[in-house]
């Protein structure tokens, strides 16, 4: 039997290719596992293949009402019975119910928040990444920067957005510059990140940074005029609170270097600290030690010895008697 109709939901087409045997099944939620085959097909003039489970050689297996990331399935696999063949035609926003079901206040974006009013942040950025790597996953099977593409984009970046904000209660500052750096780099109007970039840069004293970041927050949007004039008062608080530390830090520094150098003197009082000279002063010095450096005398041979001529009053004056005379060994020149 072949039929065509449209379910009760939005965008879903369905043809009965063949009938399937007996009633449909009474599902209840997590107590039935479903299985199928199923080909995967685009709504061109080609028909082009995505997927198809047979080729694959393995059937697919689900629980009902267990969150498949694309519950889009169960709607189809409910309206049918057992042995039932369908086509059925999607419009691709059907795709995304699941990822919209992240973002609301009952699903997982939704617990994010409750449990961030409740001051348990990290419990919150658990709920928070899950619902990102979600739709992230479903992103990947879009051609980038189209609609649909784009559509997820902003949920994500919505989720790492609140992501952020556990994370700055957390003190995880560089952790949030570097998520909302991307998402800044990536859509450079996108006001929020800035914001929480320039927060984040506040609490780590990157004052320059976080007055761009603040800046660019004006740019993109006047209203936040007064919010950002609240921060710059807070950061100028900041950075002269860190520069009064800094100061103190030093002072208190030099000042414990120059006790303990007075420490030493004390200790030792007669110790002489030798000053260290200047390459042209030890030169000077070597050169004038060589210059007063007496001339060491040496014995002339007898070979060289110049006879010693001596007037007779000399020779009267140094003639001395035999007895105080010391007698010389004899010795023979050669």
């Amino acid at each position: 039997m072949e039929g065509s109709m449209m379910m009760g939901v939005e965008g879903i087409k369905k043809t009965i290719l063949h009938g399937g045997t007996g009633e449909k099944l009474k599902f209840v939620t997590g107590s039935i596992i479903v299985t199928f085959h199923f080909r995967t097909q685009l709504c061109n003039d080609e028909r082009t293949v995505i997927d198809d489970s047979k080729k694959a050689g393995m059937p697919m297996e689900m629980v009902i009402g267990n969150l498949f990331k694309l519950d889009v399935w169960e709607i189809l696999l409910m309206s049918m019975n057992i042995g039932e063949v369908a086509e059925f035609c999607c419009d691709v926003i059907v795709k995304y119910d699941r990822e919209s079901w992240a973002l609301n206040e009952s699903g997982t974006c939704g617990q994010g928040n409750k449990l961030f009013k409740q001051g348990r942040y990290d419990e919150a950025t658990l709920k928070y990444k899950e619902a990102i790597m979600c739709i992230k996953n479903v992103q990947t099977k879009e051609k980038a920067w189209e609609a649909p593409w784009l559509r997820l984009e902003k949920m994500a970046n919505t989720l790492t957005l609140n992501y952020c904000q556990c994370l700055l209660c957390m003190e995880e500052y560089y952790e949030v510059i570097e998520h909302t750096t991307d998402i800044i780099n990536q859509h450079p109007g996108a006001m929020e990140a800035f914001y929480l970039c320039g927060k984040a840069h506040m609490e780590v004293w990157n004052e320059a940074e976080a007055r761009d970041d603040f800046m660019s927050v004006l740019d993109l949007d006047p209203g936040m005029k007064k919010t950002i004039k609240k921060e710059f008062a807070v950061l100028k608080m900041r950075m002269e609170l860190k520069n009064e530390e800094d100061r103190l830090k030093y002072k208190g520094m030099f000042t414990k270097m120059a006790r303990e150098q007075e420490s030493l003197e004390l200790e030792n009082p007669d110790q002489e600290i030798p000053e260290q000279m200047s390459p042209e002063q030890e030169t000077t010095q070597v050169k004038q030690s060589s210059e007063e450096a007496p001339l060491e005398q040496t014995e002339p041979s007898p070979e060289h010895t110049t006879p010693e001529i001596t007037c007779p009053e000399q020779a009267d004056q140094d003639l001395v008697s035999s007895e105080q005379m010391t007698p010389v060994e004899p010795f023979l020149l050669l």
